[in-house]
Parts: C-alpha cells; sequence; structure tokens
C-alpha cells in the first residue's frame, strides 16, 4: 500500500510502486480530468501538482510521490468555485477541442502562484511543454493575464 495525499485527501493505494501516477489517479482514484497525451512528458496533458510544483503525471512513480500533496485539476476549485484561472479560461473562450485543458491550467496555475504578474516571456517559459493541438496559444496567454488580474484584485480587496 502506498499513502498519497490527493486533493486534500489521504488515500491508500494498493498498486505497483513504479506505477506512473497518471493512472493510478485515473484507474484507481477514478480522477479522470487529467488525461493522457504522450507517456513521455513532451505534451503536458497529464500535469498535475506535487507540493506546488507542477510535474507530468505520465512519468512519475506512485512512489516518488508518497506522503505529498497531490492537486489534480480537480482540486482546484474552493467551495464549489472555480479558480481564477478556471474563471479566465472561460471568459477569454480558450477551450476548443478542450483535450490539453486540464494540463494548460494546471501550468497556468503553478506559474501565477509564484509569478503573481508574469511577464510574457514568463507565461512562454512556464508553459513551453504544453501542447494545443487547436493552437489557441494567445488566448492562453489572454487567460492568464485576466487571471494575474483577478488575483492581483482579489488580493488587494482581502487586506
Amino acid at each position: 500500500m502506498i499513502s498519497i495525499k490527493v486533493n486534500g485527501k489521504s488515500r491508500k493505494v494498493d498498486v505497483v510502486p513504479s506505477t506512473p501516477l497518471l493512472w493510478v489517479l485515473r484507474d484507481t482514484l477514478s480522477l479522470v480530468g487529467t488525461k493522457y497525451g504522450c507517456g513521455m512528458a513532451l505534451c503536458g496533458a497529464c500535469t498535475v501538482h506535487v507540493d506546488g510544483v507542477a510535474i507530468r503525471s505520465c512519468v512519475t512513480p506512485v512512489s516518488s510521490v508518497e506522503n505529498k500533496n497531490i492537486t489534480t485539476i480537480e482540486g482546484l476549485t474552493n467551495n464549489e468555485r472555480l479558480h481564477p484561472v478556471q474563471e479566465a479560461w472561460l471568459e477569454e473562450d480558450v477551450v476548443q477541442c478542450g483535450y490539453c485543458q486540464s494540463g494548460q491550467i494546471m501550468s497556468a496555475v503553478a506559474l501565477l502562484a509564484n509569478t503573481p504578474e508574469p511577464s510574457n516571456a514568463d507565461i512562454d517559459n512556464a508553459m513551453n511543454g504544453n501542447i494545443c493541438r487547436c493552437g489557441t496559444y494567445s488566448r492562453i496567454r489572454s487567460a492568464i493575464k485576466r487571471a494575474s488580474a483577478a488575483m492581483q484584485k482579489n488580493n488587494k480587496e482581502s487586506v
């Protein structure tokens, strides 16, 4: 048994330690928002956070995240309220086919946690490796900028 903490809940999973985290999330825990893309950490569709850091779950053995905090796309909502990045995604009409979007959003959330007011270069660097076959990159950048502004406004209002 391997102990992991996913979206704030402690879970024990009975899997081979080398099983990729992606398959534990999807097949064992039925958290299917995280997508399988390439299986080689090249496309970003499988991005989740481990202790706040964006990682590719398709190549991460579940044993390497034992007793760490894992956040999936399902864990971004707060009391049924979308994360500001998710709201910005909708407002900017980013999604076309949608397949890559959970990975894109998870990478964007990690970026904004570390760089609250990112430049275009910051966004390009953080999002590098998240592939969108539909080519919505300019809308992704706009959504990240919108989320950044909303988060800055919320932080000022809560002070």
